[in-house]
């Protein structure tokens, strides 16, 4: 489900007469490392947005003066030592006690008078997950090389689930508690957004997507993003979300391409054969019915972890039933 800027617009009316969330808790959590530049002002943003919110700013062993700048700007620190987002945002998950939870990255890009317009949305129709869909006109903002890996992860996700979100890489999400308590957070690095998004649809919690407006960093401000190093892992995290989910499919390709190699060096042999009685490439007919022994074995397992995923999607559906909904009678549950 996706809402567009007259729906946001209309949203951010009604947020105007009273507090977002209600009288819910609502938790902002920073994960940030070596932001001095910026973090201050993203807590002053998200402290005058969100009047009625705890901001929670989670340090990733930064060497500047992160931790000083958030501390003096109002925020409650913590830090995590193990590096990586993935790692930071399973500590933030784990520790933080709320019924609302907002996710923003400390690095100033993105809009924070848009967090009470993804709050109603998801308290107006009793969603899990509100995704803050990136626009901007900026070329620095938003490079072509990170448009072009959102787009593959988006269309590996699609082809998987049959459905996806315009923005899956957006560090700016409102999650409800159900979510974060159900979330298992495997991931260490940036691919955790991805993770974010898949465990919401493997789920089939409620979601929705609202465009918010996404800035260049500041002067002085510098990415941790690594376009080749993270664009790897996230296709290794395609590769593993295609086995993890899709098992019988992941390994039927196998078993399909060792069958095609195996007939294509067995078609001259038995032609032979059939003509002389002899078989002359005895190592080749030995590797074509190996490989075809291995495509079988391909097979088999695809169809054992079959059964595991579906085992393991209910184990993780009731540890999300078993968190109570916050929202009115007749959401989803």
């Amino acid at each position: 489900m996706t809402t567009d800027m007259q729906t946001a617009a209309r949203l951010a009316g009604s947020c105007d007469a009273e507090q977002p969330g209600g009288d819910k808790r609502v938790a902002v959590l920073i994960p940030c490392y070596n932001e001095e530049v910026t973090i201050g002002a993203v807590v002053s943003d998200f402290r005058r947005t969100l009047s009625g919110a705890t901001i929670y700013v989670f340090d990733n062993n930064s060497t500047d003066r992160t931790i000083a700048c958030a501390r003096e700007a109002g925020a409650i620190v913590n830090t995590v030592r193990e590096q990586g987002k993935g790692n930071v945002i399973r500590r933030m998950f784990a520790d933080i006690e709320a019924d609302i939870y907002l996710l923003v990255d400390g690095d100033g890009t993105y809009d924070a008078s848009a967090a009470p317009i993804l709050i109603e949305e998801m308290t107006a129709n009793g969603l899990d997950m509100v995704v803050a869909s990136r626009a901007s006109n900026e070329r620095e903002a938003y490079r072509p090389g990170h448009r072009f890996g959102n787009w593959l992860l988006t269309a590996c996700v699609t082809m998987i689930f049959g459905q996806s979100l315009k923005d899956m890489l957006s560090g700016y999400r409102v999650f409800s508690r159900r979510f974060v308590k159900s979330f298992p957070a495997h991931a260490s690095g940036f691919e955790t957004e991805t993770e974010l998004t898949v465990h919401a649809y493997e789920l089939r919690m409620p979601v929705s997507e609202i465009t918010t407006d996404y800035r260049s960093r500041p002067p002085g401000s510098t990415s941790k993003l690594n376009t080749y190093r993270d664009g790897l892992r996230i296709l290794l995290t395609i590769i593993r979300l295609f086995k993890a989910e899709k098992p019988l499919i992941f390994f039927a390709f196998g078993f399909i391409v060792c069958v095609l190699t195996s007939v294509i060096l067995t078609a001259p042999l038995l032609t032979t054969y059939l003509e002389t009685g002899l078989v002359p490439r005895l190592p080749t007919a030995v590797l074509a019915a190996t490989i075809m022994l291995f495509g079988a074995l391909l097979l088999t397992s695809g169809m054992v972890l079959n059964t595991v995923t579906r085992g393991r999607m209910e184990i993780k559906r009731l540890a999300y039933l078993a968190v109570p909904s916050l929202w009115r009678s007749g959401s989803d549950g």
